[in-house]
């Protein structure tokens, strides 16, 4: 078994160095399972950068992927949803992989095929021990609140989900039990719309994490209104402030190394990133799954389509 060191000294992952490994494939599959049910993060360290093999060790754990739509992606292997992370030079906030959607993953794996000579650092926070530097004021309200995610309609998410471009009223009052939004009028315009906790419980611990859209939508974004509170009021300023606040000294650098690959619990960890001084110096493959041992999300459909397929596209416009 590789070398493994556990979490501690302001590192939140537990790192295991290849040891008389040639592939991340050696590596037994129920003890990576143990260790990512006890601590949510895990950095695999000294193995050869390798797509084939990043793609078998994701289909160890996972029953299927989402396709991230968002831009500056390349797509590395179309059949089985790996990509490359954003392509930019920016720093991104902390965030949970898709937490804008009501598809959030419930894993992260990142793979170095190449390393950023300067920057570029993937930072990881644990939404657990942010809850637990909140003042006691602003954790009790966020534990009082649930966040509203409000997004424009197109003709193709009627599609998708009610089964035409052009839906009845009585069919936007009651879509499918398989459909994770409700529809409806918001600034006059129809919008698709579904609420999360603002504070929530992982899926292996019963302690309560902090893990949203919220950061990334502030201070990349540069949106108040996105999420909202449950009653359409905005999110206070101050709240916000205390979370970047409290994130800070507890959050986490990785300084990548070719080969390395990160998995991350998606309901607990948030991850950003640092600023790249040369985005051509870095390639990551990204991967985002649903993990086979993972317990019935209550937040979630019954039996919902992106666990159903082994590749979940979320609706496109036709082309």
């Amino acid at each position: 078994m590789a070398r493994l060191t556990l979490p501690g000294d302001g590192r939140p992952y537990a790192l295991l160095e290849a040891d008389n490994e040639a592939s991340l494939l050696d590596l037994a599959t129920d003890t990576i399972e143990t260790l990512f049910r006890q601590h949510g993060a895990l950095l695999f360290r000294g193995f050869p950068p390798d797509l084939a093999a990043f793609r078998q060790f994701t289909t160890r754990f996972c029953t299927g992927s989402v396709f991230n739509e968002s831009p500056d992606r390349q797509l590395l292997d179309d059949a089985h949803n790996i990509q490359s992370v954003n392509g930019g030079a920016d720093p991104f906030p902390l965030h949970p992989e898709l937490s804008r959607e009501p598809w959030k993953p419930d894993v992260c794996f990142f793979h170095c095929l190449k390393a950023p000579r300067s920057g570029g650092e993937t930072t990881i926070c644990d939404g657990v021990a942010l809850v637990d530097a909140l003042p006691d004021e602003v954790r009790r309200e966020l534990s009082a609140h649930r966040l509203l995610y409000l997004q424009p309609i197109q003709p193709w998410h009627f599609r998708y989900w009610l089964g035409t471009d052009s839906p009845s009223d009585a069919e936007i009052a009651n879509p499918p039990a398989s459909c994770p939004y409700r529809f409806g009028m918001a600034g006059g315009y129809l919008v698709r719309a579904f609420t999360r906790p603002a504070l929530h419980r992982p899926m292996f611990t019963d302690r309560p994490a902090f893990g949203n859209f919220l950061l990334f939508a502030r201070d990349y974004n540069g949106r108040h209104d996105f999420p909202l509170l449950e009653d359409g009021r905005q999110v206070p300023d101050a709240w916000v402030e205390a979370i970047r606040v409290a994130a800070r000294p507890i959050t986490t650098p990785v300084v990548w190394q070719p080969g390395d690959l990160l998995m991350l619990d998606n309901s607990r960890f948030l991850h950003g990133r640092n600023a790249i001084a040369d985005p051509t110096d870095r390639l990551i493959a990204s991967f985002f799954g649903y993990l086979r041992f993972a317990p019935v999300n209550p937040e979630e459909p019954e039996s919902p389509l992106w666990r159903r397929n082994t590749t979940f596209r979320p609706p496109q416009p036709l082309r």
